[in-house]
């Protein structure tokens, strides 16, 4: 974060200095700097940064506040004094989004930061972490921690910004429409993706076609002569080329868009190679994460970094050495026996259930590894839960899926569906909940099984992945890291 006194900060957000004589008998509190990011929890303390007290339904940030400054936190943006120095406000929030966009608008100079943005259904976090490590070579870059993707998210993103930073990529989610429009004005993009447009969600929205509304406001939001960089293979988002301002331009990528691939194939763990294809040239590019999904996400941040002036030669080059940013995403890891867990606990819905398991089939195939499928139930799809957690199922034996563990009896349907495909040899495991599932698998998965574990965040299955884990190798150097649409 730029360096700013209290004072400084209470004048962005409409504020008022606060805990003068917690600061001592002869201290001003405005004369305080703060000089690192803004933080939410008191456990991880930035030093010289700003503790955000929030009040929530279960906990006070202001308790919180005293270990946070403790630990090295120069002051707190709160809307209660608690004796500490600090800024007061009404809403934190709402102020933390104000103080984020004074930051922009300062290094929003000439020569200073570009601010590139991405929203979609599923792949945002995947291809920000590729975006995030081919615009490293470029220069000094900031980006979403994790999913970090909303009202709190994005402007804690924006705030670890300084000087020095070159890029800002920033993950954008949405609980319904305007939202995306609201982090628009916290970030203004001059690059902005949408990735895709699935069913993730769709309790909240009701349809595709709104979420197609709600997530085309950040092509909207673009400057004279930004970027707004589309998924030409998904309809929905194809049909946002109308939405983008005049003054804008437009980027696509897909297997028909003008950022593509070809040559695509796939090693023993699923692992994609492709010619990453520009303008009529094209590099070769060996992604180190499982999935073919990974190639869309891959050419999507290869759009964007193109956008931001990144050549392909270095685009190609990042690519191939990027390595996963964020926990629980299809993260490989060897047991000390020889069985090999993917975890992509993180999250779930329809489609990215439907790669993870395509993926787990091809590495079935191309290694003769039984494979094992562990799913849990997909969260705030709405009407169509049933229908979404079935066709999950045909997929898993579609893909000849060896084992299929349902955990909870959300997730019930997904052993019907499977049960429900002519033809299907594989075992079907119904277990109630967590501790069953792991109970099961400790009893059954051997070297040199392949077994996947994917589930809603609410679920929160990496439990069961580390749980499978002693004495690990980690395959993919995946480091851990920081949720809506």
């Amino acid at each position: 974060m730029i360096g700013m006194s209290l004072a400084e900060i209470a004048r962005v957000v409409g504020g008022t200095v606060a805990g003068a004589g917690a600061a001592g008998p002869d201290a001003d509190a405005a004369g305080i700097r703060v000089t690192g990011p803004a933080f939410l929890d008191s456990r991880d303390p930035e030093p010289g940064g700003l503790f955000v007290a929030l009040v929530g339904e279960r906990a006070d940030g202001h308790a919180y506040a005293p270990a946070a400054l403790d630990g090295g936190a120069a002051a707190m943006l709160g809307s209660r004094d608690v004796g500490l120095p600090g800024v007061l406000v009404p809403d934190p929030t709402t102020s933390l989004g104000v103080l984020a966009r004074h930051v922009v608008d300062r290094l929003n100079r000439p020569d200073g930061v570009r601010l590139l943005a991405l929203t979609g259904s599923q792949g945002k976090t995947g291809t920000k972490d590729y975006l995030a490590q081919v615009l490293a070579r470029q220069g000094a870059a900031v980006a979403t921690a994790g999913n970090y993707n909303n009202e709190l998210g994005v402007p804690l993103t924006v705030l670890r910004a300084d000087e020095s930073t070159r890029f800002l990529a920033v993950e954008m989610g949405a609980r319904g429409r305007g939202h995306i429009g609201y982090l628009c004005r916290i970030a203004p993009p001059e690059i902005a993706a949408v990735l895709n447009v699935g069913t993730a969600h769709l309790g909240e929205f009701g349809s595709r076609e709104a979420i197609a509304a709600a997530k085309g406001e950040i092509v909207e939001a673009l400057p004279d002569g930004g970027v707004a960089v589309l998924n030409a293979d998904d309809p929905l988002v194809a049909a946002m080329a109308d939405r983008v301002p005049p003054t804008a331009m437009t980027l696509t990528f897909g297997g028909g868009g003008e950022v593509s691939w070809r040559s695509l194939r796939l090693d023993e763990l699923g692992r994609p190679s492709f010619e990453l294809t520009h303008a009529g040239d094209a590099r070769e590019v060996a992604l180190r994460q499982p999935g073919e999904h990974q190639v869309a996400n891959a050419a999507a941040a290869a759009a964007m970094a193109l956008a931001a002036g990144c050549g392909l030669d270095r685009i190609a080059h990042a690519l191939s050495e990027a390595r996963p940013l964020s926990r629980w995403r299809m993260e490989v890891t060897d047991r000390a026996d020889g069985v090999t867990v993917l975890n992509d606990a993180y999250n779930a819905n329809p489609a990215s259930m439907a790669a993870a398991v395509a993926t787990l089939g091809a590495i079935g195939a191309r290694s003769a590894r039984r494979t094992v499928a562990v799913l849990g139930e997909m969260y705030e799809l709405g009407d169509t839960a049933d229908d979404g957690h079935r066709e999950v199922g045909t997929a898993v034996a579609e893909q000849r899926i060896d084992v299929l563990v349902t955990v909870g009896a959300g997730a019930e349907p997904i052993a019907s569906g499977a049960r429900s495909r002519p033809g299907w040899q594989g075992m079907c495991v119904v277990t109630a909940g967590r501790d069953e599932a792991l109970e099961w698998l400790r009893e059954n998965v051997r070297a040199p099984d392949v077994v996947l574990v994917k589930a809603s965040r609410g679920l929160a299955l990496e439990h069961v992945a580390s749980g499978l884990l002693e004495g690990t190798t980690i395959t993919d150097e995946a480091d851990a890291g920081v949720g809506d649409v």
